[in-house]
């Protein structure tokens, strides 16, 4: 975001000098298969790739203060997984970009079986093909460092990208941009102190974070252990798991987007110049990307015209070799990511069934906020639903949840629809006909009311997969502003 809005910022002429500086200073990579196809009718889909490596662009140690500083171990920590993959959707018409979190850990089939492998965990595409090219070139006899590296991430980038689009049924990939720790925290260190804000106090020593409810202002260390955060190990009722990880990036791109416009960060040139620099350092694009062009199409990206969202998993499980995955309904995923890209196909008219009849819906108040339980049931009577108990539960987390029987998951996703949140739980405890509210201290009865002016009916089929985790569920995040997460 920060690299996009310097872009913007030069081409609009103020400094435009500095952009040939830029284009022809930053690492280009002819990773990106021509074959893959691009996307229609001048819409852009560039797929941004994180690497867990503590090394720079060109495989070498970083300073050790860079080290002490980031909180991530040594060079010989870490790997070349794609530990962040979000596929950034521009629309050629100028409307609300969408950025799609693909949760590292999602158990798929990997593109081309790198290093023997058909499956794995999504990030290690990248890193089994770099083995797999680093190992030919060295049997090769290729003893170059740089030709080594670079031909290895190659390979990496190559592999990681033909998987994220098979995974995602075929979308296509016109660019990407690759960003490595020290980048991130580079960047960081240019545009802080940063504004983010927390739902809760929380902690981990892992990651280095340690962070107060509310608003608060990070330095580049803070921010890096702000995304990098998926445990609490003084909190442990939050609860987190690595899709909170996830959460955490979408927010923080979304605060430093509406802080990069309401404070003017970039128009100084010293600050200009240094992300300028660190792009040229550590972050490399493919080789058909036009700067020019696409600053043109993502101006509106630089004042927060964009929506996070993250991809559903099914449930944690593990993999044969009980590793921790994530397991996925490929199709479920599939046909999200054709709704988010405006590609999926029109739905076909069938007769009208006679709506079925609406669940008994019990309110249980987890938010501390005194009649919040009664106002939502009244609400909920007045869009047609029968009034169950209303009361108070002893959970105490973020997010609102319906629990549902066995059988009525489609109902319980409506009414979810209703209350302005998309998380649901299979509950054996729930009576038949019953369904169970939680709320969540993230709760808005504005929000509901503004979902609630078309109610649902438990015919409603379900939009979203059931999160396996109420305490880790996500919603959809807009920019423009700077949100409150775990």
């Amino acid at each position: 975001m920060a690299v996009v809005s310097a872009l913007v910022l030069l081409v609009t002429g103020v400094v435009w000098s500095q952009y040939q500086n830029l284009s022809d200073g930053l690492r280009r990579s002819a990773a990106l298969d021509a074959g893959e196809g691009t996307s229609t009718g001048g819409d852009t889909n560039i797929l941004v790739m994180g690497l867990d490596s503590r090394l720079d662009e060109n495989g070498n140690p970083l300073p050790a203060a860079i080290y002490d500083a980031m909180h991530t171990g040594a060079s010989d920590v870490g790997g070349y997984n794609a530990n962040v993959l979000i596929l950034l959707h521009v629309p050629a018409n100028g409307g609300k970009a969408t950025a799609m979190s693909i949760p590292r850990d999602d158990y798929v089939s990997l593109a081309g079986a790198p290093d023997g492998q058909s499956k794995g965990k999504i990030k290690q595409a990248y890193g089994l093909a770099f083995d797999q090219e680093h190992k030919q070139l060295v049997a090769q006899g290729v003893t170059d460092t740089a030709t080594l590296e670079q031909r290895s991430r190659d390979a990496g980038r190559t592999a990681e990208i033909a998987t994220v689009r098979q995974f995602l049924g075929g979308v296509p990939v016109d660019h990407f941009v690759e960003v490595t720790m020290v980048a991130f925290y580079q960047l960081a260190q240019v545009v802080a102190p940063i504004t983010v804000c927390l739902n809760e106090n929380t902690q981990d020593s892992y990651s280095g974070a340690n962070f107060h409810q509310g608003y608060q202002q990070l330095d580049a260390a803070q921010a890096l252990a702000f995304v990098r955060q998926r445990r609490d190990n003084v909190h442990p009722s939050l609860n987190f798991t690595d899709l909170d990880r996830e959460r955490r990036q979408q927010a923080f791109i979304a605060s430093l987007a509406y802080q990069l416009k309401q404070a003017g960060t970039i128009t100084d040139p010293a600050k200009l110049q240094g992300l300028l620099d660190v792009a040229k350092q550590n972050i490399a694009v493919d080789d058909k990307l036009d700067l020019l062009q696409f600053a043109q199409q993502a101006s509106g990206l630089a004042g927060g015209n964009v929506s996070f969202t993250t991809l559903p998993i099914e449930k944690f499980g593990q993999d044969p070799a009980g590793e921790d995955v994530n397991i996925v309904d490929v199709a479920q995923v599939q046909a999200d990511v054709a709704r988010l890209l405006g590609t999926a196909p029109a739905p076909t008219t069938a007769p009208a069934a006679p709506p079925a009849p609406l669940d008994t819906v019990d309110v249980l108040n987890g938010t501390g906020r005194t009649g919040l339980a009664a106002s939502v049931s009244q609400k909920l009577t007045g869009d047609g639903y029968p009034a169950g108990t209303t009361g108070n539960s002893s959970h105490k987390g973020s997010t609102t949840v319906v629990h549902y029987p066995a059988g009525d998951s489609a109902a319980a996703s409506a009414l979810a629809g209703v209350l302005g949140t998309s998380h649901t739980m299979q509950d054996d405890t729930a009576g038949s006909g019953h369904l169970e509210v939680v709320l969540g201290t993230g709760f808005s009865l504005q929000a509901m009311a503004a979902t609630s002016a078309a109610p649902a009916t438990s015919a409603a089929p379900a939009t979203s997969a059931p999160t396996p985790d109420p305490g880790s569920a996500l919603d959809s995040i807009s920019g423009g502003g700077i949100p409150c997460v775990k």
